[in-house]
């Protein structure tokens, strides 16, 4: 596989009138890998791919998709599939329609009963849009977004409105995709597709790349977190650790080294015979990060 990436993003700047929604920004997408671009509403997420995938010009800085500009619609498009949060499919054209209409605008073939059949919507082929419900659109759109396997897909809320059942069965499609070989960039507010499905992750706040990497970089930026209550009345012998102890007796340590720490309080209590209630003890989660960035 090449290593020359499949997007390139360099000093890009995207303003709106006054207001400057993407500064500076500078990041890369390696090929077969996913990679997901978090932050808030407004944090710039949304403009950053609509300059991506050749909707909007940048007002300044350079973008790069398969080494062409995104406005190069020629060599960029029938290579790239787009699952945006609301497609807006025409309401009168029936499913099978709506599929085959996107694989005609953008170059690519497929045999559309394939594509149907493996978002689940064979037996809704002829139902017209409009008559579909929430989450069947959301498979349509997904549809039409891996219609021909392009080679790079970007997924924008990919599972909003599923059920449990057709969010795994996404996945699983997402996942033989990428076994042969597809790119796919994700934003997505459910943080925890992310944490398990990421390569790597860019952390946009306020128009800015505040963070990159791979979840155990980000985690490891912060620290993780021992909670337990010390039983009243009797007062406790003194900690072993250092701790913040509230007047409920409420007890939170922060440690970079959990499994070490962890071990040295638990021989602690049982040395001083105390019970430590409510115990609970776990890694950073992207979701900390992720406050940690917006607070």
């Amino acid at each position: 596989m090449s290593t020359t990436p499949v997007i390139e993003v360099e000093q890009l700047n995207l303003t709106y009138g006054d207001f400057h929604a993407v500064k500076d920004l500078s990041f890369e997408v390696r090929p077969g890998e996913l990679y997901a671009l978090l932050g808030t509403n407004g944090a710039g997420k949304t403009s950053t791919l609509e300059v991506v995938e050749g909707h909007r010009r940048p007002t300044s800085g350079a973008v790069r998709v398969f080494g062409h500009s995104p406005d190069n619609r020629r060599a960029v498009r029938p290579r790239m599939g787009v699952m945006l949060q609301e497609s807006g499919f025409s309401p009168d054209l029936t499913v099978r329609e709506s599929v085959g209409l996107i694989g005609r605008l953008t170059g690519r073939t497929d045999d559309v009963d394939r594509v149907l059949d493996l978002v689940d919507l064979s037996s809704r082929a002829r139902r017209k849009v409009a008559q579909l419900s929430g989450g069947e659109k959301r498979r349509l759109d997904f549809a039409t977004a891996v219609y021909g396997t392009p080679e790079l897909i970007f997924l924008d809320e990919p599972t909003t409105g599923l059920d449990i059942q057709s969010r795994d069965a996404v996945w699983t499609s997402v996942d033989r995709l990428r076994e042969n070989g597809a790119t796919i960039v994700l934003t997505t507010h459910y943080l925890e597709e992310a944490q398990q499905r990421a390569d790597r992750i860019g952390l946009m706040h306020q128009g800015t790349l505040h963070r990159e990497g791979t979840v155990t970089e980000l985690t490891r930026t912060l620290p993780a977190v021992i909670r337990f209550t010390i039983p009243a009345p009797a007062p406790a012998p003194a900690l072993p650790l250092q701790a913040a102890v509230d007047v409920d007796g409420k007890v939170v340590i922060e440690t970079f080294e959990l499994q070490k720490d962890l071990h040295l309080l638990l021989g602690w209590a049982q040395d001083h015979a105390m019970d430590l209630r409510d115990l609970a003890a776990g890694p950073t989660r992207l979701d900390d990060v992720f406050r940690a960035i917006n607070n």
